[in-house]
């Protein structure tokens, strides 16, 4: 018997041993890293990729899987099916591939919809290193200034610095007497990124096995994350300062759940994820679709848009396809494989029959869920350069006071008007500012973002009606939060006054329409406590009910462009029955070496 727990435990050993010295079996390579090619600037030549409209006689011949929805969780998981030789193809709905990676022009600026900035885009880091994977190489980024967030709390103002030691000194220096404090959040901080790589093997492993480690609190000895996942953001801060403007800095990263029903490990990694710096993409946001996109159509597949999937077909239980809506019609689309990329909300109950939903390991997933909150986004074009404006790429994070569970409460429980009069919470950014391209591509023109959180019901009444056509009381409604937002822009920035060229606005209504996002949600399931209680961390996973289906994005692990990335890493685990972390840290020491070679 110890002869075989010997043996059991030296042949991964040996596997490890070959694959970091020689690459041996490695997923992962360097030689997928290509020369980066020129930046392209054609519409047309874009077109072709992001806008191929959907056709039965575009379809691949003998498809390997097929992927519903062109965010990055579907492409990110496409693209690594690609990566493995597999012929994928992507169906999209809306006119233009991306999902919140997209942007848009109107009247010669454009705008992007949900990348605002991107962290631990440094050399060799993780999130790097996949990045370049799935673009192999050609995605370029843009570090921001150090100081890249400025945080106000009614009148008073704070600075958000990169760095390991510029982080937390910069905090000190603004809130003398709390070093204790900042130094005790810095090193929970620490843990929960040391320690969330766990939560991710739980979704990797069966998921019984998973469930026995958890209810056995095994797991629990070895690491503090359940903890740190279970536990409300506010309770853990109140153990740390009763000083409310450092726990509104401890918390600015708003995305529509108070403190006090917020994870405490969803909080700190987003700070985390920013501790290295701040990074944009080289030439917008919809340089990511652009990139993955050719690496998906390399391996034989495709990404097709205006391709509305109605429903996952099944066979004998088992999802074999699905119909998409054509000139009134349904055309049949078959693979071995579907992947949703569009939410779990939209995959049990608008693509699959009620009975899935039913069944009792669904139901109990869903009852624990909500949607999450919709947003407000308001697009500004101005006649000028960023350079001519004084446009910064600093990020602006405004609150009207200390208490942020007040402020989400008036954002859920305030009508319109009032929530105009006191506009409690608001974001403001700069796109052209961010990219020094901008000025390359759209000459004499920069933009800024502004977003705040709004409730769907404040809209609601006109969610039967297409975009456009949704009438003044509509259109005077989300213009009348619009004006609002930009007049407090405006006054961070008074030389502005005379230069606002354009402004649109997009409603929850927005978001649901062009992105399927139910109730206008910005991050699909709500990240609030109890979605990351340990249980439904486990049960939150690729795999479904329904066998040949998985599911990849947000809902699989956790928000933003890097929990969507993730969702895709681990839908890709699971489709190839490989754990790809391991690629990743093999892939991650090899480059770490030959970085130290280069130096002797």
């Amino acid at each position: 018997m110890l002869v075989l727990w010997g043996l059991l435990l030296f042949l991964p050993i040996l596997g490890l041993y070959l694959w970091f010295y020689h690459g041996w079996g490695c997923f992962f390579r360097e030689d997928a890293i290509q020369p980066t090619q020129p930046l392209v600037t054609d519409k047309r030549a874009r077109d072709k990729v992001l806008r191929q409209g959907f056709s039965q006689d575009k379809v691949p011949a003998s498809l390997d899987a097929l992927v519903i929805g062109s965010g990055v969780g579907g492409l990110s998981v496409a693209a690594l099916l690609a990566k493995a030789g597999k012929k994928v193809l992507v169906l999209e709905q809306h006119e233009q591939a991306g999902g919140s990676c997209h942007t848009f022009q109107q009247h010669g600026y454009e705008f992007d919809v949900g990348i605002h900035y991107v962290g631990q885009m440094h050399e060799n880091g993780m999130m790097r290193i996949i990045m370049d994977q799935l673009t192999d190489g050609q995605l370029q980024w843009n570090r921001l200034a150090d100081d890249y967030d400025f945080v106000m709390v009614g009148p008073r103002q704070y600075l958000i610095s990169a760095g390991k030691r510029g982080f937390p000194e910069r905090l000190k220096k603004q809130f003398p007497g709390e070093e204790e404090a900042i130094d005790k959040f810095v090193a929970m901080m620490k843990k929960v990124a040391r320690h969330v790589a766990l939560l991710g093997a739980l979704k990797i492993l069966p998921q019984w096995l998973s469930l026995f480690l958890l209810r056995t609190r095994i797991l629990h000895m070895f690491s503090p994350i359940f903890w740190f996942s279970e536990s409300s953001h506010q309770d853990v801060l109140n153990k740390l300062t009763s000083n409310k403007d450092l726990q509104t800095v401890f918390s600015y990263v708003f995305y529509g759940v108070p403190p006090n029903d917020s994870s405490f490990m969803i909080n700190s990694l987003l700070l985390h994820h920013y501790k290295r710096g701040a990074w944009y993409p080289r030439g917008g946001s919809s340089e990511i679709p652009f990139h993955m996109i050719n690496v998906i159509e390399r391996a034989g597949g495709k990404v097709l848009v205006k391709a509305p999937v109605t429903r996952i077909l099944l066979s004998n239980g088992r999802a074999t396809g699905v119909a998409v809506k054509k000139s009134g019609q349904e055309i049949c689309v078959s693979a071995p494989i579907i992947i949703s990329d569009a939410g779990i909300f939209n995959t049990y109950e608008r693509l699959l029959p009620p009975e899935i939903k039913q069944k009792p390991e669904v139901a109990s997933i869903l009852s624990r869920l909500q949607y999450g909150m919709g947003c407000f986004l308001v697009f500004v074009g101005l006649r000028g350069t960023s350079d001519e404006l004084g446009l910064k790429s600093i990020n602006y994070w405004m609150f009207q006071g200390a208490d942020l569970n007040s402020l989400m409460d008036q954002c859920s429980l305030s009508t319109l008007d009032e929530f105009c009069e006191n506009l409690p919470l608001m974001f403001i950014t700069s796109p052209s500012a961010k990219d020094p391209t901008y000025n390359l591509r759209h000459p004499g023109r920069s933009c800024m973002t502004l977003l705040t959180m709004a409730p769907y019901h404040w809209f609601s009444e006109w969610k039967e009606h297409q975009p456009r056509h949704r009438g003044d009381d509509y259109y005077n409604m989300k213009m009348k939060l619009a004006q609002k937002m930009l007049e407090r822009a405006l006054k961070e920035n008074p030389q502005l006054e005379d230069k606002v060229e354009y402004m649109e606005a997009a409603t929850p209504l927005s978001n649901e329409y062009y992105l399927r996002a139910p109730k206008g949600s910005m991050y699909s399931a709500e990240q609030n406590c109890s979605r990351y209680q340990s249980d439904i961390i486990v049960k939150m996973r690729t795999q479904t009910a329904v066998p040949g289906l998985y599911l990849t994005g947000q809902d699989v692990f956790s928000s933003g462009l890097a929990g969507a990335v993730h969702g895709g890493l681990l839908c890709a685990c699971a489709v190839l029955n490989r754990i790809l972390y391991l690629d990743l840290i093999i892939m991650k020491k090899r480059l770490k070496r030959q970085r130290m070679k280069k130096r002797d």
